[in-house]
């Protein structure tokens, strides 16, 4: 029977469709089960990164209804936001980027490319041509009928009651507050809606108000405490700037400057615009000393960033210092700009506080200790880094501060911002950290609106939500430290938008719920999904959602099926297990434990989150918009999912980054083709269980391969209870795979013991195999005894077949025949006869004085030495020892124990007619003390466990 993976697959998929078999119903007999992964966002199509994100909670699923639970794994469609509008706007119009990524790398026939020109034509077209094919292809066990759009009437209902919860529990203000917002799009956009700027934060910028005449001329900062320190201000002689109409303010900064001012809720009119070159060799005023300090063009000033106008701090910036001494070196440039240059001569740094390991110009120092010439200089970040943190730390204010004076920056920075803002001099403004681009190709700025917004800066929410960590598992342990500092440092978070798809803020049509506000406990809606399109919408009011998940004293007249409902609900909740991504933790996974403190009891918080790696292909980051992905239904096609699923399992543990690499995806192919084929030929005439008749006559190998077998169900099932899916599946199959070769070297497989032992190896495995390659494990299971891998019980260890003794017995033989085979390469002879010399008794009572003392050589010395006849031997028994206790030292106790009880003469006597069949040789085995024949002078080599070896 040939292994033919497309036709096997299409028929396991075709009956577990017909027979509805992974759909999930509540019943009090069995432990309920629920497990989950990110709904998919379909604004493009699913590639071999997705897949794996959808694999490894399906083995979990499998692997848990293998146990005996009732597993819910549901699945559904966020079309929430708008990316999928803006893909939409962009094949309208024609875009070849957007052309070229739906027919070349998705794959999207000419003629069905109009169908997609509407926002959920566009989204169906993915959900079922790539996302819902995709994944049966995979043969994941997905309960179907709950599967459901963000934006159904139903769902809509479920997250306005959520919102109006929400609001009535005061975890939702209006006011202005800062939100990243794409110039393209006019309306506020979140994480998941950038290209570029996904790790970008908002800075507050404290703003220096120079003066110049009539003018304001803000300069941006995020030291404040350095504004004594300024001698002069840059800016892009060829740049933009505007004279504008600030607040009823004359200011002067970069054209850019204006709307990003007009964003953050600034009143913004321009009067002109000119270049910068005009402010060049203007003197502007420092609000806080009053000095006079020049305007010098620069060209590294960015009119993009803040204000476009730039102070210098030379004693305590390495940049400002060496910009300051370029510019003093550049007499000819600072004439062409008609800045006099004995004017820049003038300028020295000015001194503004001491820190410790620095001299009066700390800056000064810092290049040069540091080797650094010139402002291009790739050190020169470092270099300013770490003066900036040890002037934060350590770096005291000189007298001219006053009330600050001596005071180190880290404690009054905050306190000096603010009374220079209530004194007039400073200002604010807001900047990302870096570039931040929309999805769209817009640019994204800081802007403050007016908005609605959750409070996840509330104390008493993050409290509860800490709980939720505290008592929930988290895969692997070290990201809980992760979800406590997130949950620290989230403050309001912006939840409309102006425009897309999804819910309508319940009380102001004008706004939608943005994308990961509205997918914080959607896991819930599956519970009841199906039952709820029973009911009408109309019917779906707050009364009915509190009746649902707060009982029927929630509500005067609770509805009898909310109630009904509930009892769903309460027997699915909560999730035992989230799938989800590392990079989530930040946002998303966070937001989910703040709504479930908030939103419900503490016996229906998330139980656990198991966090997932990211995908390469052949060593590169899959990239949709560059064509460089792998779609699943390919790879199906040319190997088999079983193949996709094994390698994207098998490759890294669900935590850990994977890389999809083709010669390896075809070693998997090959690897489960000899599976196949070995299994074959063990498969009867008839399928039937064979284990409950009378066990034939097994020998010594065979018992050791069964218990070798007990070894690897406990180590699989260890592994899958932590969610380490290549731990166990590697011990399933690659590393059982190693017992059976070493089984079939070592007996006669035609003996009814050996087939018996192998039929019994085979169906525990397929077993085990099961979660992993389930279209191959069920076929065969199904082949050998009537019934699929996955309706069978998931294996346990039988006492009765485990035997230390006896694997410590064949690994003995296993290391004499490695040890044969390294002299024979060594030296390359082909001997005819091998003599085996077994440690003389002396030897033996030297191991076990190691075996009671341990691996500690003076105590197993001083337990050796206690025995006379050890005694006379001295340096002898001194040399054993060291040996032995290295032989023990990786040894656990129960296998010590076992070799202290061994008797190893008779077990490589016994082994002879498989070392003589194995080397084509005479094989005679020896006591070292009984005299034997000893040509070689080899016997006195003799170790306990290590048995001296002569080739004739």
């Amino acid at each position: 029977m040939d292994y033919d993976p497309q036709d096997i697959e299409e028929r396991w998929r075709e009956r577990w469709a017909e027979t509805g078999r992974y759909e999930a119903d509540s019943e009090d007999s069995q432990d309920a089960t629920f497990i989950t992964v990110p709904y998919p966002y379909p604004s493009g199509g699913m590639h071999i990164g997705h897949a794996r994100t959808y694999t490894v909670p399906d083995v979990y699923a499998r692997y848990r209804r293998q146990q005996g639970d009732n597993v819910l794994f549901p699945i559904a469609w966020h079309v929430t936001g708008t990316p999928i509008i803006g893909a939409v706007e962009r094949l309208k119009k024609g875009e070849e980027e957007q052309l070229s990524v739906l027919r070349d790398t998705y794959d999207v026939p000419e003629s069905t490319l109009q169908d997609l020109e509407t926002p959920m034509g566009y989204a169906r077209y993915f959900i079922e041509e790539h996302y819902k094919r995709g994944m049966k292809s995979l043969g994941l066990s997905i309960d179907w009928r709950r599967e459901f759009t963000t934006n159904d009437e139903r769902y809509s209902k479920f997250i306005t009651w959520q919102y109006e919860t929400l609001r009535d529990r005061n975890r939702l203000e209006k006011g202005l507050h800062p939100v990243k917002y794409c110039t393209n799009e006019q309306q506020p956009v979140t994480t998941h809606d950038l290209l570029e700027g996904e790790e970008a934060e908002y800075q507050e910028y404290t703003l220096i108000r120079f003066g110049l005449d009539d003018a304001v001329v803000p300069m941006a900062t995020l030291r404040p405490e350095t504004v004594r320190g300024v001698t002069n201000a840059y800016v892009d002689p060829e740049g933009t700037y505007a004279r504008a109409t600030v607040d009823g303010e004359t200011w002067l900064v970069s054209e850019q400057a204006t709307e990003k001012l007009r964003l953050q809720a600034h009143d913004v009119t321009v009067e002109e615009t000119f270049s910068g070159a005009e402010l060049v060799g203007e003197s502007v005023t420092n609000p806080v000393t009053g000095d006079e300090v020049p305007v010098l063009p620069a060209t590294f000033v960015d009119p993009d960033n803040a204000t476009g106008v730039v102070m210098s701090v030379p004693a305590h910036s390495p940049d400002d210092y060496l910009a300051l001494r370029e510019a003093k070196a550049d007499a000819e440039r600072m004439e062409r700009y008609g800045v006099d240059p004995a004017v820049v001569a003038r300028i020295e740094p000015v001194p503004i506080l001491d820190v410790e390991g620095y001299g009066d110009v700390p800056a000064k120092d810092a290049v040069e200790s540091a080797g650094v010439e010139s402002s291009n200089d790739p050190e020169l970040e470092a270099v300013t880094q770490e003066l900036y943190n040890r002037e934060f730390h350590a770096g005291r204010l000189h007298d001219d501060y006053g009330e600050f004076a001596g005071e180190v920056i880290e404690e009054i920075r905050e306190p000096y911002r603010d009374e220079g803002i209530e004194a007039g001099h400073f200002g604010t403004m807001y900047e990302f950290s870096e570039e931040v681009v929309c999805r769209c190709g817009g640019d994204v700025e800081v802007a403050e609106q007016d908005t609605w917004f959750l409070r996840y800066n509330d104390e008493d929410w993050k409290a509860a939500t800490k709980r939720v960590v505290e008592n929930m598992e988290c895969i692997p342990e070290n990201t809980r430290d992760e979800y406590d500092h997130t949950i620290d440092w989230l403050n309001e978070w912006p939840c409309i938008r102006n425009y897309g798809l999804g819910t309508r803020l319940p009380w102001d049509d004008d706004f939608v719920i943005e994308p990961l506000s509205d997918s914080t406990i959607y896991m819930a809606y599956y519970t009841v999904a199906p039952r709820l399109r029973e009911i009408p919408v109309e019917d779906l009011d707050r009364d009915f959602f509190d009746a649902l998940f707060y009982g029927a004293d929630a509500v005067e007249d609770p509805d009898p099926r909310a109630l009904d409902l509930r009892e769903e609900w309460l027997y699915w909740y909560p999730v035992d297990y989230r799938f989800s991504a590392n990079d989530l933790i930040s946002n998303h996974l966070t937001f989910y434990l703040f709504h479930h403190a908030e939103l419900f009891d503490e016996p229906q918080w998330p139980a656990g989150i198991v966090i997932m790696g990211m995908g390469l292909l052949e060593g590169e980051k899959m990239s949709s918009s560059k064509g460089h992905v792998v779609l699943p239904g390919e790879a199906i096609e040319r190997y088999g999912a079983d193949t996709v699923r094994f390698f994207l399992l098998n490759s890294a543990e669900p935590w850990q980054d994977y890389d999809w690499r083709t010669d390896q995806v075809e070693s998997v192919r090959d690897q489960l083709e000899r599976f196949w084929n070995r299994a074959t030929e063990l498969l009867p005439a008839e399928p039937a269980s064979t284990f409950d008749e009378a066990v034939p006559d097994l020998e010594r190998v065979d018992r050791w391969l069964l218990s070798k077998l007990q070894r690897t169900v406990r180590e699989v099932t260890e592994a899958m209870e932590n969610s380490e899916t290549r731990a166990a599946s590697q011990a399933a199959f690659y590393g059982f795979e190693e017992s059976l070769r070493w089984y079939r070297r070592r007996t006669d497989r035609s003996r009814p013991g050996a087939q018996w032992t192998l039929r019994r190896a085979l169906e525990t495995r397929l077993r085990l195999l099961a979660p992993f390659v389930p279209f191959l494990a069920n076929e065969l299971h199904e082949e050998l005894t009537g019934t699929p891998a996955e309706d069978a019980p998931w294996p346990e260890t039988d006492p009765t077949l485990e035997d230390a003794t006896v694997e410590v017995q064949e690994r003995r033989i296993e290391r004499l025949t490695e040890d044969v085979n390294d002299i024979v390469d060594v030296t390359g002879t082909d001997p005819d006869r091998i003599r085996v010399y077994v440690a003389a008794d002396w030897k033996r009572k030297v191991f076990d004085a190691v075996a009671e003392t341990g691996p500690d050589v003076g105590a197993a010395m001083s337990e050796a030495m206690s025995d006379p006849e050890l005694r006379e031997r001295g340096d002898a028994v001194n040399d054993l020892v060291n040996d032995l206790v290295e032989l023990v030292r990786d040894l656990d106790d129960e296998t010590v124990e076992t070799l202290a009880g061994l008797d190893e003469l008779t077990v490589y006597e016994a082994a002879i007619p498989f070392l003589e069949r194995e080397f084509d040789a005479t094989v005679d085995v020896y006591a070292e003390d009984a005299n034997p024949p000893d040509p070689g002078d080899r016997a006195g080599n003799a170790v306990p466990f290590r048995p001296a070896i002569h080739l004739e």
